[in-house]
């Protein structure tokens, strides 16, 4: 079977070309790291390449690999800046496997003992308590 077509007009895909806002975590030449939303718990954020690709099945070896490596760095500085006690990395692919944007993405939330994830029930967040939370990665990113 073979995999949909990547779609130019997904939302991670207008926050690249600065056709809708997000909260900037960090930038390099290959990816881009930005608050989530819709977050499970405080901190949660996301990785995304800026080569363009739909998810893990059709991105290409190197852009995978400095997703992998910004994840890290940005796991990093959410562990420091929130104080967690651990940090739960998710990706998901196509629909059945859970991807509800189809442009590769990683998932970087903080974890505390004894606290669930909020369900993922499709709320915002208020973009003043994103505001905060991306201040606070963003410090622990240039301490780091």
């Amino acid at each position: 079977m073979s995999q949909p077509a990547y779609d130019p007009d997904n939302v991670f895909a207008k926050i690249l070309r600065g056709d809708m806002p997000a909260h900037k975590l960090y930038e390099d030449a290959d990816t881009f790291a930005f608050m989530d939303i819709m977050p499970r718990g405080d901190g949660h954020c996301l990785v995304i390449p800026k080569t363009p690709s739909r998810n893990i099945l059709d991105v290409e070896p190197a852009s995978l690999s400095a997703v992998a490596a910004t994840t890290q760095k940005v796991a990093r500085a959410v562990m420091k800046a929130f104080s967690a006690d651990g940090v739960t990395v998710q990706q998901f692919n196509e629909a059945a496997g859970g991807q509800v944007v189809f442009y590769l993405h990683v998932h970087i939330i903080p974890r505390f003992d004894g606290v669930s994830l909020k369900p993922h029930t499709g709320q915002m967040e208020d973009q003043a308590v994103l505001a905060a939370n991306a201040e606070k990665i963003r410090a622990a990113l240039g301490s780091a």
